[in-house]
This record gives C-alpha cells, sequence and structure tokens, in this order.
C-alpha cells in the first residue's frame, strides 16, 4: 500500500492532503512560524496515516516570501563589475504612481560597504574584453568575514550571455571560504537587464541559508517521524523540484504555496472540460487570483516584490505563475481610520491570536467573525467542530467597531463583508479586464477557507455566470500539489530577428538548452522519455521594450509571427507591421512523474433532499435575509441538484448559494453554482 502526501503552509493554517486505496484524506493544523516544519509534523500526526507507507510527499512553504517580507535573511554582501557598484542604488527610473509625491526608492538588501566590485570585463555577446582579476578576490573576502557576512552574491555585467568569470569567482569563493553561503546571477536566471539580474542574485544570498536550513530540518523530522520518501518542494513556476535543487536556487519558492492552487484549478479543469478559469485561492491571511485560458497558466519573469504606490518594489528574474494577490483573507482586520472610513486588512490576525471567535484573545474584528455574525459560518461546525467559537465577543466587536459608523453589529459586518468583496473584485479585474480578457467568458473557481463563501458574490459583481467550487476547496492547493510534474525552466536571452533567416539557428539553441534540461533531470533519476519539452520565445517589435510569450511548435516561422500578433493584440490592444525580433528563449522542461488517477462518480439522482441537514437564517448581503437551506457536502452525489437560497456546509469552509442561484454536482464532488 502506497500513500501520497502534499502539505502547503499557509500564513494561518498547514493544510494536508494524502491520498491512501483512491480515497482522498485531509486535515488542518496551526501553522507555527518560525519553526513551520513543526506544523506540517503536527498535521501528519493528526492524519493518522502510516509515515512508513508514504511514496510521495510534496511541501510548498511560505519561508522565502516571509524571509524577504520580514527582513529575516541573512548578512548578506556582493560581488560584481568594476563600475557596477551602485547598480541596486540606481534601479530605475520607473515609478508606480507618477504624481506622488511620497514615492521612495527601495532600500537595497545590501549597504553600500558591502558591495565590492573586481575588475573584469565581457562584451554583450559573452566575449572576454578583461580578464578577471582573480587576485582581487581574497582582500575582498576579508572584508566581508571581518563584517560577519553570511551569503555572498556575484553578479557580473553580460554574465546571462557568458557565465565564465562568474562560476571561476564563485569557485575561489567556495576555495577559500566553505562555510560562506554563495550564489551567482547564472545558477538563478540567464536574462538580461543589470539591475533585475543583481536584485535577484542578492535576494536569492539574503533567503539562501534560511530555506537550506529549513528544508534540511524538514527532511530530517520526516526522516525521524518514518517518511522514508524524500521531500519534493513546490517551486513558483507551477512544477515541484527536488529538495537539492530547491536549496540550491531558493528564490523559485517564492511564491510556493499559492502557485499549487492555481495548477490544481487548471489539473481540475481538464478533469471537467473547463479550460478557462479565474481562479481565486482566499486563504486565512490573503487572496491570490490568477487566470487560465485554454488550460494554460501565464508565466512571467517580472514578477515584483512589495510594488506599493510609494515604491516600485523590488523586480524578480525568475519563471513565476502569474498571480495577483492582496492582504485580504479571513484573518483580515476591520478598522477604521482616522476619516472615519471602513477598512478590511491588509493587517491579519493570523492563527494567534487569531479572530475574535477564536476565543485565543483576538479583540479586532476579522472577515471569519463578519461571516460568523451573519449566519453564513454554523457556529456548531466551526473549524469542523474544533472550535466553539465566542459569539458574545464576536458581537461585541462589531458593536465598538460599529460606534465609530453609527451602525449596529449586523450591518457593521455585513459592510466588513462588502469591502472585503469589493478588494477582491479589484483584484479579479486585474487578471482579467486589465489584460483584455472577459470574464463573462471564464467561470469562477474558488477554494481555500474563504474562496467558497465569497465566490457567487463576486461573480455576480463581473457577470461571471458559473461558480466552481471543487472538492477538499478548504485544502485544495496542497490537493494540487499531487497533480504537478517537477519543472525547470530553462530562459536565454538572444535578441535576433524572428523570420525564415534565423529559424534553423533559433532551433539550433532550443537544441542546445533541450539537451542540458534532459541531463539536469538524468542527474534526478529521470530518463529522456520521462521528460516533457516545450518551446516559447519571448518576442517584441522592433524598438519595442516590452515583450509577448508566444509557444514554438512545429509551426512555420509565419505562422510564430501571425500568434505573436494575435497576443500583443490580446495583451497591448493593437498590433504593428514591425518587424519582430526574439529576445528570450524559454525551453519549458517537465520530468512526468505518476499522479493519481480520479475515477468519476456514476450519476444518481437530481434529488438533494438526502444531503439536506436543516435551515438557518442567513445574511445575503444586498438579497438580505432568508432561511437558507442546508446541505451536508459530504452527502452530496454526483447529479444532485438544489436551488439557493442554501449553504453547504464542509469541515473547513462553506459554499454561500445566493437566492436563485441553481446548484449542480459534478462525476468528481465539485459544486457548479449557476448564477443566471
Amino acid at each position: 500500500m502506497t500513500i501520497r502526501v502534499a502539505s502547503d503552509v499557509g500564513g494561518t493554517f498547514t493544510d494536508l492532503v494524502y491520498i491512501q486505496d483512491g480515497q482522498i484524506g485531509a486535515v488542518k493544523a496551526d501553522t507555527t512560524p518560525p519553526d513551520f516544519e513543526t506544523g506540517v509534523l503536527d498535521a501528519l500526526q493528526k492524519s493518522a496515516i502510516s509515515r512508513e507507507d508514504i511514496s510521495f510527499f510534496a511541501h510548498g512553504s511560505t519561508v522565502v516570501i516571509n524571509a524577504l517580507t520580514e527582513r529575516k535573511g541573512v548578512k548578506t554582501a556582493l560581488i560584481t563589475t568594476r563600475g557596477f557598484r551602485d547598480v541596486l542604488e540606481i534601479a530605475r527610473g520607473n515609478t508606480p504612481d507618477l504624481y506622488n509625491i511620497y514615492y521612495r526608492k527601495p532600500k537595497p538588501f545590501v549597504r553600500r560597504q558591502l558591495r565590492h566590485e573586481v575588475t573584469e570585463r565581457l562584451s554583450h555577446k559573452g566575449e572576454v574584453l578583461t580578464p578577471l582579476a582573480e587576485d582581487e578576490i581574497p582582500a575582498i573576502l576579508d572584508v566581508f568575514r571581518a563584517e560577519g557576512v553570511a551569503a555572498i552574491a556575484v553578479c557580473f555585467l553580460h554574465a546571462y550571455a557568458n557565465p565564465l568569470h562568474e562560476a571561476r569567482t564563485v569557485e575561489l569563493i567556495r576555495a577559500l571560504w566553505p562555510e560562506v553561503a554563495v550564489i551567482a546571477s547564472h545558477e538563478i536566471t540567464r536574462e538580461w537587464r543589470e539591475y533585475e539580474r543583481t536584485n535577484t542574485t542578492v535576494l536569492s544570498a539574503y533567503v539562501l541559508p534560511i530555506a537550506q536550513s529549513y528544508i534540511e530540518r524538514l527532511e530530517q523530522k520526516l526522516r525521524q517521524s518514518g517518511v522514508v520518501a524524500a521531500p519534493y518542494i513546490m517551486q513558483s513556476n507551477g512544477g515541484i523540484s527536488t529538495a537539492t535543487a530547491a536549496k540550491a536556487n531558493p528564490i523559485t519558492l517564492i511564491e510556493s504555496g499559492p502557485v499549487s492552487g492555481i495548477l490544481g484549478a487548471a489539473s481540475y479543469g481538464q478533469l471537467i472540460g473547463q479550460r478557462d478559469l479565474i481562479v481565486l485561492d482566499i486563504g486565512g491571511t490573503t487572496a491570490k487570483c490568477s487566470l487560465i485560458h485554454d488550460g494554460q497558466t501565464r508565466i512571467t519573469t517580472e514578477y515584483v516584490l512589495e510594488k506599493t504606490p510609494l515604491s516600485p518594489g523590488y523586480p524578480l528574474r525568475t519563471p513565476v505563475i502569474d498571480i495577483v494577490e492582496i492582504g485580504n483573507g479571513g484573518g483580515s482586520i476591520a478598522w477604521v481610520d482616522s476619516a472615519g472610513s471602513l477598512h478590511v486588512g491588509p493587517q491579519s490576525a493570523g492563527s494567534v491570536p487569531g479572530p475574535v471567535s477564536y476565543g485565543k484573545g483576538g479583540r479586532a474584528p476579522t472577515t471569519t467573525d463578519a461571516n460568523l455574525l451573519t449566519g453564513r459560518i454554523n457556529p456548531d461546525k466551526f473549524v469542523g467542530g474544533e472550535i466553539t467559537p465566542d459569539m458574545v465577543a464576536v458581537e461585541r466587536a462589531f458593536t465598538e467597531l460599529g460606534t465609530a459608523l453609527g451602525k449596529a453589529a449586523l450591518p457593521t459586518a455585513r459592510g466588513v463583508i462588502q469591502i472585503a468583496n469589493a478588494n477582491m473584485v479589484n483584484a479579479l479585474k486585474l487578471v482579467s479586464v486589465n489584460r483584455g480578457y472577459d470574464p463573462r467568458d471564464y467561470a469562477l473557481m474558488a477554494f481555500g477557507g474563504g474562496g467558497a463563501m465569497h465566490a457567487a458574490a463576486l461573480a455576480a459583481e463581473l457577470n461571471i455566470p458559473t461558480v466552481i467550487i471543487p472538492p477538499h476547496a478548504a485544502v485544495f492547493s496542497a490537493w494540487g500539489m499531487l497533480m504537478i510534474d517537477l519543472r525547470r525552466d530553462l530562459i536565454r536571452t538572444r535578441i535576433q530577428p524572428l523570420g525564415p533567416e534565423t529559424e534553423a539557428h533559433i532551433m539550433a539553441l532550443f537544441a542546445e538548452l533541450e539537451q542540458e534540461a534532459l541531463a539536469a533531470f538524468a542527474a534526478d533519476g529521470f530518463a529522456a522519455d520521462q521528460v516533457l519539452l516545450e518551446r516559447f520565445v519571448d518576442a517584441r517589435y522592433r524598438g519595442q521594450d516590452h515583450t509577448v510569450k508566444v509557444a514554438i511548435g512545429i509551426q512555420s516561422v509565419a505562422e510564430v509571427i501571425e500568434r505573436f500578433h494575435a497576443a500583443h493584440e490580446q495583451e497591448y490592444t493593437f498590433r504593428l507591421d514591425n518587424p519582430v525580433e526574439v529576445v528570450n528563449l524559454h525551453l519549458i522542461a517537465y520530468g512526468l512523474v505518476d499522479k493519481p488517477k480520479l475515477a468519476p462518480a456514476p450519476r444518481g439522482p437530481a434529488d438533494a433532499t438526502a444531503a439536506r441537514s436543516g435551515q438557518r437564517l442567513v445574511d445575503f448581503d444586498i438579497s438580505g435575509e432568508h432561511l437558507a437551506d442546508l446541505y451536508d457536502r459530504a452527502k452530496l452525489r454526483h447529479g444532485m441538484s438544489f436551488t439557493g437560497p442554501a449553504i453547504v456546509e464542509e469541515a473547513a469552509t462553506v459554499t454561500v448559494v445566493p437566492p436563485g442561484a441553481r446548484v449542480e454536482v459534478d462525476a468528481f464532488g465539485g459544486l457548479h453554482l449557476f448564477l443566471s
């Protein structure tokens, strides 16, 4: 007997999903910062599965993003090309808000005293113009030792074209100072743009010891608990990697947790024949959304950390599934500003002290508390019946909040839900309307602890006709990891025209990348027939700065160019007659792993009476209060159908079905809400 397990560490809860004998099980445990692995072991203990029978273990966590946003990385230094010491300081001139007089450039993660230059120079083609001055390295390392540096980033100009000097510098550092963590830009990204590449390398070095220590502790504690299978680590690009690969390049884990849910949504969409999805994941701390078009997720290498109206943030050149994330989740705190306006988030109550209803000392009302007070969450089944909510404290908290607004407790709670929904609608527009996609052409798939509670209202606001709540919605991100292959992204900047005259050269470059990918997967134990390869180019009109990603298959160059024109018009609303040129070659290589096969259930009768458990008065926002039918999701079967107002209850979330909405259960247990 074998068991497949996936764990996902969120800001509030650590989710664990397992498949045993074809049956899916799921548990939640509190997240335990800073020792996140403890929460994973707690969830494993809670599941009561046999550790020795685990054959596959996938893991996603927030350890990298937390270390960056909380500035809990290590003291980091930078070695760069002579004359480029201040690249991090100069940054870019772009401003997120042109007329905001409070704009500030982001503060570099490495202060100037720890940014040192080395004599060396390559041309943009990778030709050696000035040899590396190896004799300068020892003195620099002496300074770093004296300063207590724990990690070194190495980033030379044009190393994306030729990593010769960077590789030699890393070799010298490891020989002269084996204890220090060191990483070079060519090990992370082979794209051009020195500021973005330098920043990516620095941030990767900053979290390198932290991520390595965490993964090693996780491996050790899993082994000690009896888990023989080596863990795979979820990456931001939508694939999993070996623990060894993750420790070598930790910046690939920056969105490790959220992306698994997006990939899970794509996999579930394939199962049910829904290839166009807007995806929403509402957890305890944040809400994440993305768009899946024709079954494909959108990958970007222009990820930005901490971008705000006051700061352009920190750009990272690493492949990440394109996600918009906002500080709105179940634990988001409601508050009133000095002008008397109500806000929700981005501050979160987390798991400790948590929402007021947890009874752990939280005093500020949250979105979860609002859903309890409005009757959407059943107090008798709160958190699967594990917590008896303090409803007296919840009502008191909303009464106090409402005093500043001149409102009673219930209208204030309703207002909190409305504002949280408005925040999330804006985020959903960023991944759809703002990028040329009509929400009416998509279904909204929602999951996470809060997704099913808010999905119908959000879909109605955007005129999305269908909402899908997948099975095990509260732990769906962890479920998604069980449906994912290993993945490597190889990107090379090679600027050249896109036309018949360059086709042979482009294909030859792709062939080199493919051999590199096959060799890397061979080292992980994958044969060539277990590796799937996909080719893309980042192309642009000559004279432009921005690019559009276009797939290259067996099509002629003319077809690829036409595909570029269409993609550019979709993204930017226009096309030109200008010549097209390639900026980057992008090879995606998948190491195929065995995934669980989910068999559809036979269709049964439409009558859902057997799953009905009673009625409760529920506030449906603008639709008013209604006596809603209650359904036990565990008893709903394929083919069952019913109409709202209704509440579907399960262990860690509820689905709010507004009046008039029709619900059908699909062959895999998913709920389809038809709003019109």
